[in-house]
């Protein structure tokens, strides 16, 4: 497959374009949460909870991976188990760990606000050849890196 002639890019057109999405992206994420009864934290929560799938994290882990204490995590745990999103299970290889599993319908119930963008996604991504894919896909995979190394040093630097 061919892919579409693309337009003259420069670097600070790419970032602009980026900047925008991000933005956008920001907007799209308290709505959706909003339609799913939960907030942004919440949602980015129950992802990386559906994201674990068949390995479920524990409440700690969690807290890592959101950039939350585990007291905010317990909050938050209470919230998407009355929403009915997730739920904690003890960890049978140590019962005093406990770990967080998401509810049996909480995928599809995620998918079905979800699933209309990552559609037109999938169109938008037919527009582009295998290679153009792969260069896409790394980089996103470099640029989250570099946006995790940028985080740990803004942490490092706020006063707390």
């Amino acid at each position: 497959m061919e892919g579409k002639p693309r337009p003259e890019a420069s670097a600070e057109r790419a970032l602009a374009e980026m900047d925008g999405l991000i933005a956008l992206s920001l907007v799209g994420q308290q709505h959706i949460a909003q339609r799913l009864g939960l907030n942004t934290t919440d949602l980015t929560c129950l992802g990386h909870i559906l994201g674990a799938a068949r390995n479920p994290i524990s409440a700690g882990e969690l807290a890592e991976r959101a950039d939350l204490t585990t007291g905010a995590v317990t909050g938050v745990l209470n919230r998407l188990e009355q929403a009915g999103y997730a739920r904690r299970q003890a960890d049978p290889a140590d019962r005093r760990r406990v770990l967080v599993v998401a509810d049996t319908s909480a995928a599809a119930r995620v998918a079905a606000v979800y699933e209309p963008f990552y559609r037109r996604l999938g169109a938008l991504f037919a527009d582009y050849t295998s290679d153009e894919i792969g260069v896409l896909a790394d980089w996103f995979t470099r640029a989250t890196a570099l946006m995790r190394t940028s985080l740990e040093e803004i942490r490092r630097e706020t006063p707390s």
